[in-house]
């Protein structure tokens, strides 16, 4: 079975907060930082919290955060 890990393009977050509001273990928080586009972008503020359950890719509307497997 391969190994997963979360990533967020911090590019094509817009920090909509959909991904934050639907997090079950409150992994999530809308950054500091800025990105090209001028967004805020969403980090794993508690990562430690993350069970890679995928919902917030599930929710993402610009497919920029998401549970990959590792090959």
């Amino acid at each position: 079975m391969a190994d997963k890990h979360h990533v967020i393009d911090t590019r094509r977050c817009k920090a909509c907060g959909v991904c934050v509001d639907n997090c079950p273990k409150g992994v999530l928080a809308i950054g500091t930082a800025i990105n090209a586009q001028g967004y805020n972008y969403v980090v794993q503020a508690y990562p430690e919290k993350c069970v890679l359950c995928d919902i917030c890719g599930i929710v993402c509307p610009d497919v920029a955060i998401g549970v990959i497997a590792d090959n």
